[in-house]
């Protein structure tokens, strides 16, 4: 009966999310276009303009083999480049691989299919590892409220505010969206 009840209980935590998905996810729903909105970082350096990491998303697809593939742009030597990622499922369920500046693993901490997505990686790279949460969203701007949010599940993860930046504030890369060529950006 105590089983009975804790497993309610749970059910009802779940679901009292509204449409936040965090227990259940199903990754088909994140299929389609995103912008990258925040990004927060231990090492600031990797997501700073010229980082390794400084990317922007444009597009998820997930794949019929529980792959899913990821289409960025990224400044490379002063023009807007396409990186497209095809992340692998490990055997944890909901953790998936990537080899990229190293080796990076990454799971979704909370989506709301048609406004956001929340993800936390983890880059490992000469022996060292550096946390990420990153915060996708459907369109280039969110609310104050989720921004605030984003910033506490930084915080709680140990990425302090002054390695939180704001890619919608800098975007050169989003010009390049849905362009074959994708446009010169103008970094200095």
């Amino acid at each position: 009966m105590k089983l009975l009840l804790l497993c309610l209980g749970l059910t009802l935590v779940c679901a009292s999310q509204h449409d936040v998905a965090k227990c259940n996810l199903d990754m088909s729903q994140i299929s389609g276009e995103w912008y990258t909105i925040l990004w927060g970082s231990e090492v600031r350096e990797m997501i700073e303009e010229n980082g390794s990491m400084r990317m922007f998303l444009e597009y998820i697809e997930t794949l019929d083999n529980s792959s899913v593939l990821f289409k960025f742009h990224k400044n490379i030597n002063g023009v807007c480049g396409e990186l497209t990622f095809i992340t692998d499922p490990t055997e944890e369920k909901g953790l998936y691989s990537v080899p990229y500046d190293g080796y990076n693993r990454f799971y979704i901490i909370e989506a709301v299919y048609n406004e956001y997505v929340i993800i936390h990686c983890m880059n490992f790279q000469n022996g060292k590892k550096t946390d990420m949460i990153l915060m996708h969203a459907r369109n280039s701007d969110v609310s104050p409220e989720l921004k605030e949010k984003f910033e506490e599940i930084c915080r709680n993860r140990g990425i302090q505010k002054e390695n939180i930046l704001d890619y919608t504030k800098d975007d050169r890369c989003l010009q390049a969206r849905g362009s074959p060529g994708a446009q010169s950006s103008s970094a200095e």
